[in-house]
């Protein structure tokens, strides 16, 4: 069965949050163009080893507290996380925007969506 996405990338009836999240297209838009981003992949090691998006900064969201100072330099500038399906990023970014960082968003869908959406060569998991 196939899934049907509407123009940003989302399937019909997906609950985007707006203030909280960006879908994948938008995210993929960003990347390509001239605007400071970071892409920060919150998932473990293993899936990482599954699938990957190029150019993320991979720091699993259990170790984020403790290197938070790693991401120091992108505090003023649009971050984007992302996870296998959005909720564990959703939890990163309400983290990240409680810790200063105003412009944190997290990908709908996660990297399942993503490579439904925008880049079928990412493996799905």
């Amino acid at each position: 069965m196939s899934l049907t996405l509407d123009d940003q990338g989302l399937p019909a009836g997906y609950p985007l949050q707006p203030a909280w999240e960006l879908a994948p297209r938008a995210v993929a838009a960003l990347l390509a163009s001239e605007a400071p981003v970071l892409l920060l992949d919150c998932r473990l090691d293993r899936e990482v080893a599954a699938a990957r998006i190029d150019g993320a900064v991979h720091i699993p969201m259990q170790a984020l507290a403790d290197r938070l100072d790693e991401l120091a330099e992108h505090d003023e500038q649009k971050v984007v996380v992302f996870c296998h399906g959005g909720v564990r990023s959703m939890k990163v970014t309400r983290f990240l925007r409680e810790r200063g960082f105003e412009d944190a968003w997290s990908m709908a869908g996660g990297i399942d969506l993503w490579s439904l959406a925008v880049d079928p060569s990412v493996p799905r998991y």
